[in-house]
């Protein structure tokens, strides 16, 4: 393994720790500001209002001007919201300092995933794989050190550990990533002609719009797994935090190990048949573990959780398989922003259907949502690309 592939993964997994140690703390900072538990809530506003809305600018800036320096940009902007988190003393600068971190957090989603693309045109999906697993192995093991280190790294201090590991990710990337050039001999088949950043020539591609619709709902699976299932078990079934913090495990451990295995899988059988697989396996846990037994509750969440994984890493690779390569920052933009649209909309939608004892009717149809896309990829038409001639 190229050592700059390393220095990529280990940059990501560094900042996800310090994101991961903050994750209790910072709601806990929020409500003692505001002295209103509701506030907490626009947390997440502010860190979706940038996510969403800058993804594409970032992805069409990187493809003209480069990756690499939006990503150490990303990595320094995250560690200065660490910064706005340890000093602030209002409830406005802990949210300036969350929309910091949604900016931040952009090129490091989409843009590291564009450099893998760029570099291995023939293993998108184990390349994307390990990075997408280094970002939640990262998640997990900051949350764990969290709970370990409460004692000892006490009050605002953990944001400054939040901020070290940003700067740190910063000079990794800096120093040992290596950007790559693009061929002028790329062969891009039969779509010769669109080589520019266009997003027409996205939206013209067959089955883009399925892709995209099922990113969606994997963004809403997402956050509906690590924000109202944890609340459904606590009001419908009387789980305490044992069984809440067992939830999370499984998804991050879920989501990681499915896209190590399912990037490879896509590389040797096709990028469809791995998408297809993860969203049934999505659909059904996600509809019938109200319905369980306990310990069969959890078993059907670990395969949504497995599902949603293979997905991600798939989807991610497909939308990459027949882009020129100066459109690679762009598509993964697009990815996320979709992404982020299911993220901040579907515990919205959820919120809807009433009281955490009627959210089982939300699940159900989020699991036939996702059945509905699978059998829409079941239809997506094979890749146009087969050669690809680049110089890393």
């Amino acid at each position: 393994m190229r050592r700059y592939n390393v220095a990529l993964y280990l940059s990501a997994f560094l900042l996800m720790f310090g994101i991961g140690m903050i994750m209790a703390i910072l709601p806990q900072k929020m409500i003692h500001l505001s002295k209103d538990a509701s506030h907490v809530g626009y947390l997440a506003s502010a860190f979706a209002s940038t996510f969403i809305l800058i993804q594409i600018p970032i992805g069409r800036l990187s493809d003209k001007f480069g990756v690499k320096p939006f990503l150490i940009a990303g990595y320094l902007t995250c560690a200065a919201s660490g910064l706005f988190y340890y000093f602030s003393g209002n409830e406005m600068l802990i949210l300036l300092g969350r929309m910091l971190q949604g900016l931040g957090e952009v090129p490091v989603w989409s843009m590291g995933p564009a450099i893998l693309a760029l570099q291995h045109p023939r293993h998108k999906g184990r390349v994307m794989g390990i990075y997408n697993a280094a970002i939640h192995c990262g998640l997990t093991a900051g949350s764990f050190t969290g709970i370990w280190t409460q004692n000892i790294i006490r009050g605002n201090q953990v944001f400054l550990v939040f901020a070290v590991t940003g700067v740190l990710a910063g000079l990794i990337t800096a120093l040992f990533v290596k950007a790559p050039k693009a061929s002028a001999t790329t062969s891009v088949q039969p779509h010769r002609q669109e080589t520019g950043p266009s997003l027409l020539f996205l939206v013209r591609r067959p089955g883009t719009f399925a892709v995209f619709a099922c990113i969606f709902l994997y963004g809403a699976g997402y956050a509906i797994f690590i924000t109202m299932v944890p609340g459904f078990l606590i009001c419908t079934r009387g789980s305490g935090h044992h069984a809440v913090s067992l939830l999370f495990v499984l998804f991050y451990i879920g989501v990681s190990l499915s896209q190590v295995v399912a990037g490879p899988i896509s590389d040797n059988r096709g990028r469809k048949p791995v998408m297809v697989t993860g969203l049934g396996a999505a659909a059904f846990g996600m509809a019938l573990f109200p319905q369980a037994p306990l310990v069969w509750m959890f078993a059907l969440l670990a395969l949504a959780a497995l599902g949603l994984g293979s997905f991600c890493v798939a989807a991610l690779s497909w939308l990459n398989q027949d882009i020129s390569h100066d459109m690679k920052g762009t598509i993964s933009g697009c990815f996320y922003f979709f992404w982020g649209m299911g993220y901040f909309g579907g515990p919205f939608l959820m919120g809807l259907c009433g009281a955490p004892d009627r959210w089982q009717n939300g699940f159900f149809l989020l699991g036939g949502l996702l059945a509905a896309g699978m059998a829409a990829c079941t239809g997506l038409p094979r890749p146009a690309v087969r050669n690809h001639s680049l110089n890393v």
